[in-house]
């Protein structure tokens, strides 16, 4: 299985905490090992410009998903395989809700990969019913993953000095951020 994780962002963010966490959880969702799946963190403007391109929606996310193969869960006796596709993260944001849910910022990157992993292989939380099991899913394996690693310790950190990328897309933008807009109920 290859997980490709790219960084574009002054973050400093340890790509093989998310390349293990991506394989992790497709093993645990039952897709193949020769499965393919890429993360990417990006700052606000192009995660921005995704957004208003493919669901016509102003401002930063905190996580887009790409689907390739439209992948599913394997049933326990058949494992799926192709490229997963690719996952478009802002830490900008995730930072931001971060803040606002109590936790780390490196957990709600994680959340959010787990997240789009999922919506990657079908899931959504359209319903209250699909919320639940989806929401309840991604706590579950982000839980599992750091009971199986026994390390919690990941941070996700700025050079000193960095300028807030997403108060200057606020600021060019004209616009306050909503956190309604997001998923920071997660």
């Amino acid at each position: 299985m290859s997980v490709d994780v790219t960084n574009e962002t002054a973050w400093t963010i340890d790509p093989k905490i998310f390349s293990d966490l991506g394989i992790w959880v497709l093993d645990q969702m039952r897709v193949s090992t020769q499965s393919d799946l890429t993360i990417m963190f990006v700052d606000p403007e192009p995660i921005a410009e995704l957004h208003m391109r493919w669901m016509n929606l102003e401002g930063p996310t905190d996580v887009m998903s790409f689907p390739m193969d439209e992948l599913r869960p394997g049933d326990g006796k058949t494992v799926m395989e192709g490229v997963l596709g690719d996952l478009v993260i802002c830490p900008w944001v995730a930072a931001q809700q971060a803040a606002s849910a109590g936790h780390g910022i490196m957990q709600e990157m994680m959340l959010l990969t787990i997240h789009g992993i999922l919506h990657l292989l079908g899931y959504d939380h359209v319903t209250p019913e699909q919320e639940r099991q989806m929401f309840g899913l991604q706590r579950q394996l982000l839980l599992t993953f750091f009971a199986v690693r026994h390390d919690t310790g990941y941070e996700a950190s700025l050079p000193a000095g960095t300028p807030d990328a997403l108060a200057i897309y606020d600021a060019a933008h004209g616009a306050g951020r909503d956190l309604d807009s997001q998923h920071k109920d997660q």
